[in-house]
């Protein structure tokens, strides 16, 4: 039998949080296959412009996250194959959409680009039954120049306690 999820914790509200920019991404398709533009510099405001580009893979029904940045954005974009649940919440004391919580599934069935800015606490699950591929392009280089910086990551997935949770 399943479980009942969690309620979620009275402290988020459900809603849009302010700075978060989804953005629809279109595969154009011909005889060779497809091609899709996941960010144009005309149409990602400076202070979110990628400084580099990662691709991960994420097995079905694994979570990663949730952890924020200090200083760091990161311009998410799922396509597939998979579909994956995204969850934000705002954890920014000064934003106007402190204390609530974002909730998108996004992927294969829904592609997107996602911006979350640093501040946003942000976790996404593959929900699907295939691995999912998800690309970063965050705007600031992980570990800094060189890789000789701290990570700008507080991982709050290694908190058994944290309020920042999945499964509601």
């Amino acid at each position: 039998m399943p479980q009942k999820p969690a309620p979620m914790p009275e402290s988020f509200q459900p809603g849009e949080i302010q700075d978060v920019v989804v953005r629809d991404l279109r595969k154009f398709n011909d005889r060779r296959g497809w091609l899709c533009e996941l960010f144009r510099n005309d149409e990602v405001a400076s202070d979110f412009l990628p400084a580099m580009t990662y691709i991960s893979s994420t097995n079905a029904g694994i979570t990663r996250g949730p952890h924020e940045h200090v200083d760091q954005a990161d311009l998410f974009c799922f396509i597939g194959p998979s579909n994956f649940k995204l969850r934000m919440w705002d954890n920014r004391p000064g934003s106007p959409t402190f204390r609530r919580v974002m909730t998108l599934v996004v992927g294969a069935d829904n592609p997107k680009a996602v911006i979350v800015p640093k501040g946003v606490v942000h976790a996404y699950q593959n929900i699907g039954d295939a691995d999912g591929i998800v690309i970063n392009c965050p705007n600031r280089l992980y570990a800094g120049e060189g890789r000789r910086e701290p990570v700008d990551e507080i991982r709050h997935e290694d908190d058994a306690d944290t309020i920042f949770r999945m499964d509601y």
